[in-house]
């Protein structure tokens, strides 16, 4: 990335990338300070979708009339600096479908701002946990779309795009969902690239307690069957409609593979759909969901599937001898891990694991308790 990022003047570069799989050329370009406080009306507080420990994001139109998220980060440390190089290279070699692309960005002497094509509908856990969770727009068609879409978006990372990439953050509030609930797997700000012949790497912990696959929030060995096993907690997420770690009377922390355990175990799968449906789901696109779920979320890496075979049960492949017996072995963190869970009902409306876990994200951070409606003062944008 290097000097690409001393800009943030009145030039105007526009560049095209293509790359293998589903790609195609998109271009980005890198924008002025000026263009964007003037898209956003200076960054005006009725323009600010939400706000976390990154900074704020902000809706904007430009001269031309695109829409756009505007992520303007609070502050710039080292590290802020760095994950924002991060986000910015593995934005600007993923071109697909269900991955939100880079749109631009700009960087000066004390400015870092990522732009995004603006998503209608936000996010998965705004439909699910947050501010449009009562309107019950996801019915089960739109549930499954979205599963299988996500899904695509992480096989194109994981098997598509060269070096591999792991994005070691996936859950509800990174897919994000365009106006016709398509989902695009967003937040690349803790993501790691994976030389070819590198099967796993070891390193800090990141991401947000309740998706983590046990190996890495207690040893920190990240691979892509990481990424499977919180997308098995997705999975379960978006089935139920419960948030992946529950807060219960007297402060007790449940995560939803404990929840589920016991349905599923007894045969009780229709138990487990969210309410909200009123019963209105396909049986047999459950069962093969739960199925895919369990798989996901097993305790050994090895014994998960890849994305590839995620993306081909979900489109109603037989099970292989990997198992198709429907029953998850709950993971129970430890204390010390659940003490630092800032999920569910915390008032301070953050989710993160160290105080990490959204910070680099799109709509990740936002605390959807206290968003204001987008639409409110500008007519209907979607």
């Amino acid at each position: 990335m290097g000097s690409s990022f001393s800009c943030c003047s009145s030039e105007k570069v526009e560049q095209g990338l293509t790359l293998g799989g589903e790609s195609k050329s998109s271009p980005w370009r890198i924008f002025t300070y000026k263009e964007l406080h003037a898209a956003t009306n200076g960054f005006g507080e009725d323009y600010k979708l939400g706000e976390g420990g990154f900074g704020s994001v902000y809706w904007g139109k430009t001269s031309d009339g695109l829409q756009i998220a505007v992520k303007k980060l609070k502050s710039m440390n080292s590290k802020a600096e760095m994950e924002f190089a991060v986000e910015v290279e593995v934005l600007g070699r993923v071109r697909h479908k269900n991955l939100l692309g880079l749109r631009g960005y700009c960087a000066g002497n004390d400015q870092r701002l990522i732009v995004y094509d603006y998503m209608p509908n936000l996010s998965l856990l705004s439909h699910l946990h947050g501010q449009f969770a009562a309107e019950v727009q996801l019915d089960w068609k739109k549930r499954m779309k979205i599963a299988l879409g996500s899904a695509e978006g992480l096989l194109y990372l994981h098997h598509e795009v060269t070096p591999h990439i792991i994005h070691r953050d996936i859950k509800a509030s990174n897919v994000l969902l365009d106006s016709n609930f398509e989902p695009l797997v967003a937040d690349f700000g803790f993501a790691k690239l994976i030389p070819e012949g590198v099967s796993h790497m070891t390193t800090r912990v990141k991401g947000t307690l309740g998706y983590l696959a046990p190996e890495y929030a207690m040893w920190g060995k990240v691979s892509e069957s990481c990424d499977v096993y919180s997308f098995g907690i997705l999975l379960l997420e978006i089935v139920t409609g419960r948030k992946p770690i529950e807060k219960l009377p007297g402060g007790i922390k449940r995560t939803i593979t404990e929840w589920a355990e016991p349905y599923i175990t007894k045969g009780r799968i229709k138990d487990v759909v969210d309410p909200k449906l009123r019963g209105n789901f396909d049986e047999n696109q459950l069962i093969q969901t739960i199925n895919v779920a369990a798989l996901c979320v097993q305790n050994e890496a090895d014994k998960r599937p890849t994305m590839k075979e995620v993306v081909a049960l979900l489109k109603g492949k037989a099970f292989n001898d990997k198992g198709s017996n429907m029953r998850i072995k709950s993971v129970k963190y430890g204390e010390d891990l659940m003490a630092l869970d800032q999920e569910s009902d915390d008032e301070d409306g953050k989710n993160g694991y160290e105080d990490e876990s959204s910070v680099y994200g799109v709509f990740g951070a936002l605390e959807t308790q206290r968003m204001q409606d987008p639409y409110r003062h500008y007519g209907n944008r979607r």
